[in-house]
């Protein structure tokens, strides 16, 4: 049985692993969850390096929300850094998910933009790991997660 991983972190304001969680077993079965929940976003790249390595997860999703202050957006950037590591070393695909607070003119689009994305993503996590067709189809198609997509180029 397959195994997906969700990396997510206490300092985020909304439960994004619980919203990815939710949209994974909405789209179907033939996989098991493992979750690895951490302080940080820093914290996110080690939670899936464990995920890969010691709970041999074939994807991993890595949910976190950065603030919106200068020293959030560069600890957000060590993190992804240390995320594209994991994937290089591991040869696992890590999807990253990352909300910034400032991203939202308020708190209600904060939440609604967090579950949606995801969501979205959880779905880009499942379709990696089963339907890769459907990512090559939509292939240079501009989508994007959470807010509306940009739409190809003509």
């Amino acid at each position: 049985m397959r195994k997906i991983g969700v990396a997510d972190t206490t300092f985020a304001r909304f439960d994004m692993g619980e919203s990815a969680i939710k949209e994974l077993k909405n789209l179907g079965t033939g996989f098991r969850i493992e979750r690895y929940t951490v302080p940080g976003i820093k914290d996110l790249p080690i939670a899936c390096k464990k995920l890969i390595e010691e709970r041999e997860c074939d994807i991993v999703i890595a949910l976190g929300m950065p603030g919106a202050k200068p020293i959030d957006k560069q600890c957000a950037h060590e993190a992804s850094s240390g995320l594209i590591q994991v994937q290089l070393l591991t040869n696992t695909h890590i999807i990253e998910v990352f909300v910034y607070e400032d991203e939202a003119k308020d708190d209600k689009e904060l939440v609604w933009l967090a579950d949606k994305r995801a969501r979205e993503h959880a779905q880009n996590v499942y379709n990696l790991l089963f339907k890769l067709d459907i990512i090559t189809k939509n292939a240079g198609k501009g989508i994007r997660q959470g807010f509306e997509d940009a739409g190809p180029l003509e």
